[in-house]
């Protein structure tokens, strides 16, 4: 789908210069943005870093470094500079903060993913109705801080799948991230590749820091949030990926996230 988006606050002229060109009156910024469903933006990177976050909705992006799912109740940042595409799975209105690698200078420079509790997501709230320029010693300037202070005391959470350039195991990833119900093992794919069994499982742990097995379990989570996110049941879900029973896959489910499908968006 053609890029589409409305802008509630500024135009996409002047929306664009600011956020791709010229520098931020402060050292923290937020725009909403809005999205229809199948929406892709293609591979693009900026000059500050990004928090994500879709306030409803679901996000797919992709960096050279994976793949990460984005929805309602999570954010993901983006360090300055770091190329990645954006892919819609339905309707989303967006709040992005852009914050000043000066400002955040305490935070990773790695792409990671958080929970947005309520009081995060307050914040946000409240840092979208702050008019630029601010004063870094007001009200406005503590709201922003109290972002970034934020962000450095949550969690990062298990929405990234780790991808690999290595031409041993990536043509295998791809397929698996295409198929996620495809029960080949291991020892299957050593078979077709032409690679020894532990050639390949050395390469997933050197590359992706997981085993196979952990790897394509990853990969099935990540999209299995695609689909309940979408409003497919958890029984089709869990027979789609070749579970026995909706139980067995709840079960896993909880154990990657601490809560079931149906309690999870």
């Amino acid at each position: 789908m053609a890029y589409r988006e409305s802008d509630t606050i500024w135009s996409t002229m002047h929306r664009r210069r600011r956020d791709e060109a010229c520098p931020m009156p402060g050292a923290v910024d937020v725009l909403r943005r809005a999205y229809a469903a199948g929406t892709v933006i293609a591979e693009h990177r900026h000059a500050r870093h990004q928090l994500i976050y879709a306030r409803s909705g679901l996000l797919v992006v992709t960096s050279p470094q994976g793949r990460w799912i984005v929805p309602s109740t999570r954010a993901l940042w983006m360090p300055a500079g770091t190329p990645h595409s954006v892919r819609c799975v339905d309707a989303v209105e967006e709040r992005n903060l852009y914050v000043s690698p000066e400002a955040a200078s305490h935070l990773p420079d790695a792409v990671f993913a958080v929970q947005v509790g309520p009081l995060l997501r307050d914040l946000i709230d409240a840092a979208e109705l702050i008019v630029q320029p601010y004063a870094e010693d007001s009200r406005d300037g503590r709201v922003m801080r109290l972002i970034l202070d934020e962000l450095t005391s949550l969690p990062t959470l298990p929405l990234h799948l780790p991808q690999s350039s290595d031409a041993r195991i990536g043509p295998i990833c791809a397929h698996l991230v295409r198929h996620p119900y495809d029960h080949s093992t291991i020892a299957d794919w050593a078979k077709r590749t032409g690679v020894h069994v532990k050639t390949l499982q050395r390469i997933f742990l050197r590359d992706l820091g997981m085993t196979f097995t952990q790897w394509r379990q990853r990969c099935r989570l990540l999209f299995a949030l695609e689909r309940l996110a979408v409003g497919v049941p958890v029984i089709d879900v869990a027979m789609d990926l070749g579970y026995e029973s909706p139980s067995a896959f709840s079960a896993m489910f909880k154990r990657q996230f601490g809560v079931s499908p149906s309690h999870y968006f």
